[in-house]
């Protein structure tokens, strides 16, 4: 789960991360306030959307007068801003983020997430940072410096400072990036937080450290520990499908493919979209009903991938171990039958009652195809939409 800007921000405060001020507002005539109350000649407004790249697709604009304020945030709210990372839908900017103008010296990346390769969390520095770390880490990822941290004894200041030297600083400015790391650090495991990031952090004219940006991503399966966190959730930033697939337990990821897939387990759905590749399909989702599939969520599962418009086929993959086929059967019966599918719809059904499932399946005087394997069901898949 992803946090905006400013919630990012108001949760660095609580650790002591030096942050610009600033106001959040939902009209122009807010932003015009804010800027009021803040004070000073310059403004940044800052579109308030899950996903990076706003600098770069016009969602940061700077404002010199309180005209320009009102300009800037009447321009951004109410739109759906398209950067890099959105897709071409882009995202809806509901508020944006007045904040006072900072003098930069210079601009660094800094961020700490999970290193899944050593099991360990990663510190991530680049004296290269600002809108264009994606190509750094692109074309020059020797400007990039990684520290991992052992879990058994956490983020040592000898690192911070091995990090703080790689990233140019110097005199005072050691102290205050230990401080700061040792802060995500903490941040970091207080909040579950799968990633915290601070592109820019940067050097102020007067030579202080400050996040001018802040990313946190929370890990979806701690957020029932993190009830202050999960209460500032914007569902209006994410996919539809994907929320309403996390309404019904069902872990749903979108993708670009015609041929819709329905599996339990996330192994076996990875091996169902190799294999429909592989036969020269393409899969338009990611879908994982669980191991305790009903009727009920096989129902909802197909609701939802149907609301697809660009699916032309599914395939439904079910290996029965602790889950029994024939109650996919049912459930894929009593989709097939009260949704309304119009589309060719392949069965594979192994393990517990499967024997049963496919007498479900065949009596049902549905137009469902059953396949015998995992390999004949990718083909006669791709095979229905010829």
């Amino acid at each position: 789960m992803n946090l905006h800007e400013y919630q990012s921000k108001q949760v660095f405060s609580e650790y002591g991360i030096p942050t610009p001020i600033g106001r959040i507002a939902a009209t122009p005539e807010e932003a015009v306030a804010a800027a009021a109350v803040l004070g000073g000649a310059i403004w940044v407004v800052k579109a308030q959307v899950h996903a990076g790249g706003r600098g770069l697709a016009g969602g940061v604009k700077i404002a010199r007068d309180i005209e320009a304020v009102r300009v800037a945030a009447q321009a951004m709210l109410g739109t759906r801003l398209v950067t890099k990372q959105t897709g071409p839908e882009g995202l809806p900017v509901d508020t944006v983020y007045v904040e006072a103008g900072s003098q930069i010296e210079r601009e660094i990346y800094l961020s700490l997430t999970l290193n899944r390769e050593k099991s360990q969390i990663a510190m991530i520095g680049s004296a290269a940072g600002g809108m264009d770390i994606e190509e750094v880490a692109a074309h020059s990822p020797e400007k990039i410096t990684t520290v991992n941290i052992h879990p058994a004894a956490g983020l040592q200041p000898y690192q911070c400072r091995y990090m703080a030297f790689a990233l140019g600083f110097k005199g005072s400015q050691i102290a205050q990036f230990q401080a700061i790391s040792l802060a995500l650090y903490q941040l970091l495991l207080d909040k579950d937080a799968a990633l915290v990031e601070v592109n820019p952090l940067i050097v102020t004219k007067e030579g202080n450290l400050l996040a001018l940006d802040a990313k946190i991503n929370i890990d979806p399966n701690a957020l029932y520990r993190q009830k202050a966190l999960a209460a500032m959730r914007d569902e209006a930033q994410e996919n539809p499908m994907e929320l309403s697939a996390s309404q019904h337990d069902l872990n749903y990821v979108s993708l670009d493919g015609d041929i819709a897939c329905m599996v339990n387990g996330a192994g076996l759905a990875m091996a169902t979209m190799d294999l429909i590749k592989l036969h020269g399909g393409s899969p338009a989702n990611f879908l994982d009903v669980g191991g305790g599939a009903t009727a009920e969520r096989v129902t909802a599962a197909f609701n939802l991938i149907l609301s697809n418009p660009n699916v032309r086929c599914i395939l439904v993959n079910i290996f029965g171990g602790i889950v029994r086929c024939d109650l996919i059967a049912e459930g894929v019966i009593l989709a097939v039958k009260n949704v309304g599918v119009k589309v060719p719809v392949i069965v594979r059904l192994e393990g517990t009652n499967a024997e049963k499932a496919r007498e479900m399946l065949a009596q049902s005087g549905l137009k469902v195809i059953a396949a015998t394997d995992l390999t004949d069901a990718a083909q006669k898949a791709v095979g229905a939409m010829r």
